[in-house]
């Protein structure tokens, strides 16, 4: 049963040294797959990255793909890095049955909403940096301007400096108003931004899990982030306890000698950890059953980011069937 592994760079550089291909294209990975003979499996490093071309060609072609992690360090270390030793520890990995992760698959309506989110995710940043920036610029500023926008919140202080009309005289008095206007309407345009994107991405969030909407604490945005960490293929969700350790919320035992313990798990899918660190903050403000529980857990002696914990738990539980369905 033959395996091999996609490198990263040889897709940056259209050559294999561990397998002999050539190019990154569907012709190049057809070439490269007739050379091994009949294949039956095949690991690749970076199914979501650089190999995703690679992964959609093997799918379609019948050949189970294996997600595989990066090399241990620890044998890194030992016997060295190169691109064919991470092939060679790459193969091992997907024949052993170590790497057993199925791809997330990148064909389908939860590949479209990872799409719209980038694109979002990054208005959304350059959105508070502009008016970050205008507070600046009116902080330094004269004392009129100061005393003009004083209080005043990001939307109504975006419409506001957008809305300046700039007079010619002093340079500086000038440059700064042209500039807090120009921001302004940076502002107004990622917003109109914003809202053209979130008309996209509801109704493919409502059309994939409409239960999950209904939830207490779950919007369109936090939907978005798990249906995303769950990807296009539910069926690589094994089990809820499986969900819970790819979200960061499952506790890892940490015990030694006569202490039993647990920690709290830092790997995980982070965006998915915030996203149900989200629905507990929203849940602890004014949701009554999660309210009860803190007031009862805080009696018992458990602290807040204890009990945060616990809770990412109860709800990662809560949304696990609703995205396998």
């Amino acid at each position: 049963m033959p395996a091999c592994t996609w490198r990263r760079r040889w897709i940056r550089s259209a050559g294999c040294p561990a397998c002999g291909s050539s190019r990154a294209t569907a012709a190049g990975y057809a070439g490269w797959l007739g050379g091994f003979g009949p294949v039956a499996l095949v690991g690749i490093e970076g199914t979501g990255s650089y190999g995703a071309g690679l992964a959609r060609h093997l799918a379609k072609a019948g050949v189970r793909v294996v997600e595989v992690d990066r090399a241990d360090r620890q044998d890194r270390h030992r016997a060295g890095k190169s691109d064919p030793l991470d092939a060679v520890s790459a193969a091992r990995a997907a024949l052993s049955g170590r790497a057993a992760g199925a791809p997330k698959g990148r064909d389908g309506a939860v590949e479209a909403i990872r799409a719209l989110m980038v694109a979002k995710r990054s208005a959304r940043h350059e959105r508070t940096q502009a008016i970050n920036q205008a507070r600046a610029l009116i902080l330094t500023g004269p004392d009129e301007l100061r005393a003009r926008f004083a209080g005043q919140r990001a939307a109504a202080l975006a419409e506001a400096v957008a809305a300046l009309r700039p007079r010619p005289g002093d340079a500086a008095d000038y440059s700064l108003r042209v500039a807090l206007r120009e921001l302004g309407r940076r502002v107004e345009f990622l917003d109109a931004q914003i809202g053209r994107l979130d008309d996209l991405i509801i109704p493919l969030v409502t059309a994939r899990a409409p239960g999950l909407l209904s939830l207490y604490g779950v919007g369109p945005d936090t939907a978005a982030l798990l249906l995303i960490a769950a990807g296009d293929r539910p069926e690589r969700l094994r089990s809820e306890a499986a969900w819970a350790h790819m979200c960061a919320v499952a506790p890892i035992p940490a015990s030694s000698g006569k202490t039993r313990r647990h920690r709290l798990n830092r790997g995980g899918n982070r965006e998915a950890s915030h996203a149900l660190w989200r629905i507990v903050i929203t849940r602890m403000s004014a949701h009554p059953a999660t309210r009860a529980y803190l007031e009862r857990r805080t009696a018992g002696g458990l602290s807040k980011k204890e009990i945060i914990r616990c809770l990412k738990r109860y709800v990662a539980r809560e949304v696990y069937p609703y995205l396998r369905g």
